[in-house]
């Protein structure tokens, strides 16, 4: 028998022709199926490793399909990178919120319009807004759809609200062309404490959305979704404007339909929990609890959050957490929130200002000082806060030199009126008299020389005078006065200059006293023979009575009627005459706090040993030995019935200090 023939192996399948895989690929791209179009990339590149044109296709779906990580690995498997390349690189490090490193890949790539632009987001995220605009301004001569809205948004955030009307003109763009840009114009009207153009325009642009969005055939969850932006917006404005009960309404209608992004939420539940303040604490921490990273024990917002929202919102967020946990008398998780602040935004002062609250709340108001002074020294620019922060910290702890020595060194408010009042009270409560008489003696010399139409120097004046005449320095008083008189002409200035120099020169006094103008009704009034009465008896009745009355009106005076006596009403079978014996003076008091009160006297059967018949009967010693080792055992078993009485209370007040 012939031997059979060895098989000869089966020959892998030949791959599909390339150009019939890119048509597939184009048909995943075009369907948005990602997913599969990185797959066919991969097949893609084992059958030509070197292919750029599937590269860039696999690196593109990865960025559409958020998966940032993959793209960068992407990038940096290409050996000889493409230029264009290092845009998509940047882009990839901008969406993870790495923004140093996105300009420094960015730095790689030929400048042209859409490297400024992505350049442009870039500043704008890290908060430099004037090279922002600088950008911006280039890429006006470019037709990039859309630009308007980016430059409001960026004058809004620059603090530049009054150049947006004027640069919408000279562009002749409508503020109401598309809803994006009534949104960003509306809050620019905000900026500018124009609350009610500012409401009318996000209403506007609510609705110029719906009919764009419809138009588009969007689902309605998604229109309201792209348009909850101006339902936060329009629930603040509420909130400005005075309407409270309208806003709380917005925003826990907004928070509980859960229909909006995660940045409109997070601001709707920051801007509840400001409205708020210290009502309904615990409540507020469960709706902050929402926008933390779930993972994490402590409080810290969830990754997205932390993308889409800018630095002064989560600043914000955080700080109202701190504020509610010190209200909730939480202060172990204020301080560990408090300690991790500085490190998330190194270049703020507001978390200098939760740690000095939160030792002022553990009474360390000194140590607060000493931060606030020294961080005042770091911040030179933003010093004025944290002055104001320490005057009032020292003022509350009674520190009043720390406190005055605080507000001084505010160069632009040293001469405001209220200024010039707390720093004399300060100083009045310091003992240091001199030093409020300098105080006022400069605010009056300022005013004195100030060019400006609402001037001050009466007011300071007028307190200058006071204060001199409460202090006895009637001379300096007297001159404030005449001042005051000679600009001002007022009865008070006039009556203050009278009261001053009647203590020095009553002659003075008299002359002045005659610049004085008469009161209607006093001329037939003898004034030697009133001050000679013993003085003016009380009346009952109206204050506004009349000073004279004629004889005329004395005689139509009518009778005052005369009340009618009642006859007492005595108990039932009580006789007036015969009361009988008077009541018992303690019958209101217990009965153990009365004089009678004799305590029950103690039963001396009871300590008689009873048995049954025939018990032996010990004898003393041996009683006393046996009660004597008893009595161990009794005071030990009630020191520990003590002792867990005593712990079991502090774990039911915690349990209550929980539910707050």
């Amino acid at each position: 028998m012939a031997p059979k023939p060895k098989p000869t192996p089966s020959q892998p399948p030949a791959p599909p022709p390339l150009e019939d895989l890119f048509t597939t690929l184009n048909k995943h791209i075009q369907a948005s199926s990602f997913t599969n179009a990185v797959k066919l990339t991969d097949q893609i590149l084992t059958i030509a490793p070197g292919d750029e044109d599937a590269l860039r296709c696999k690196i593109v779906a990865l960025i559409k399909d958020d998966r940032f990580d993959d793209a960068i690995s992407a990038i940096q498997s290409s050996r000889t990178p493409p230029e264009d390349f290092h845009l998509l690189k940047a882009y990839c490090l901008y969406k993870q919120n790495n923004l140093d490193e996105a300009l420094d890949s960015l730095q790689k790539h030929e400048t042209n319009d859409e490297t400024m632009l992505l350049e442009s987001q870039i500043l704008y995220r890290l908060g430099k807004m004037d090279a922002c605009l600088n950008i911006y301004q280039k890429l006006q001569k470019s037709k990039i759809d859309m630009l308007e809205i980016n430059y409001v948004a960026a004058l809004v955030m620059a603090g530049r609200s009054s150049e947006v009307q004027g640069w919408l003109d000279s562009f002749r763009v409508k503020a109401t062309s598309n809803f994006e840009l009534a949104y960003n114009t509306a809050c620019s009207l905000i900026q500018r404490n124009k609350y009610t153009d500012a409401e009318q325009l996000l209403l506007s642009g609510r609705r110029i959305g719906q009919e764009s969005l419809m138009e588009d055939n969007w689902p309605d969850e998604d229109i309201e979704n792209e348009l909850s932006p101006i339902a936060v917006q329009l629930g603040y404005v509420q909130q400005l404007l005075g309407r409270k009960q309208d806003a709380i309404e917005a925003y826990l209608d907004m928070i509980k339909r859960d229909m909006a992004d995660e940045s409109s939420i997070a601001v709707a539940v920051n801007n509840l929990v400001s409205l708020r303040g210290p009502k309904d604490v615990s409540d507020s921490l469960k709706k902050l609890d929402r926008l933390k990273e779930k993972e994490i024990q402590s409080f810290r917002l969830a990754h997205g959050l932390d993308l889409k929202l800018s630095a002064k919102e989560r600043e914000a967020i955080y700080a109202n957490r701190v504020l509610l946990l010190l209200h909730a008398n939480k202060i172990d998780q204020a301080r560990e929130l408090v300690s991790a602040l500085p490190d998330m935004f190194p270049e703020s002062v507001v978390p200098v200002l939760l740690q000095a609250a939160l030792l002022v709340r553990e009474n360390k108001a000194g140590r607060a000082e000493e931060i606030l002074a020294q961080s005042a020294g770091k911040f030179p620019e933003k010093s004025q806060v944290l002055y104001l922060a320490r005057a009032q910290v020292a003022a509350a702890a009674g520190h009043p030199h720390i406190a005055a020595d605080s507000l001084t060194k505010i160069p632009d408010i040293q001469h405001m009126p209220a200024t010039v009042a707390t720093l004399v009270s300060l100083k009045e409560r310091a003992n240091d008299v001199e030093g409020a008489a300098v105080v006022l003696d400069s605010a009056t010399k300022w005013w004195s020389n100030a060019m400006t139409e609402d001037n001050k120097l009466n007011i300071i004046t007028q307190e200058a005078a006071s204060f001199k005449l409460r202090h006895g320095r009637e001379e300096d008083a007297a001159k404030l006065y005449e001042e005051l008189v000679k600009s001002q002409g007022s009865i008070e200035a006039l009556v203050g200059l009278i009261t001053t120099v009647a203590r020095l020169d009553v002659v003075k006094a008299e002359l002045y006293e005659k610049q004085l103008k008469t009161l209607p009704g006093l001329k037939g009034i003898d004034v030697d023979s009133l001050e000679r009465t013993s003085g003016v008896k009380r009346v009952e009745g109206p204050p506004h009575v009349g000073v004279a009355e004629t004889n005329e009106e004395g005689k139509n005076k009518t009778k005052t009627k005369k009340k009618r006596k009642r006859k007492p009403r005595y108990p039932k079978g009580f006789n007036p005459t015969n009361p009988g014996p008077p009541p018992d003076p303690e019958r209101w008091l217990p009965k153990r706090e009365r004089s009678t009160f004799r305590p029950k006297r103690k039963d001396k059967r009871a300590a008689q040993v009873r048995g049954s018949q025939g018990a032996v009967v010990r004898d003393k010693h041996d009683a006393g030995a046996s009660s004597n080792q008893s009595n161990p055992k009794s005071n030990q078993a009630t020191t520990s019935k003590g002792v867990v009485s005593e712990q079991a209370k502090p774990s039911s007040k915690s349990r209550k200090k929980s539910r707050k």
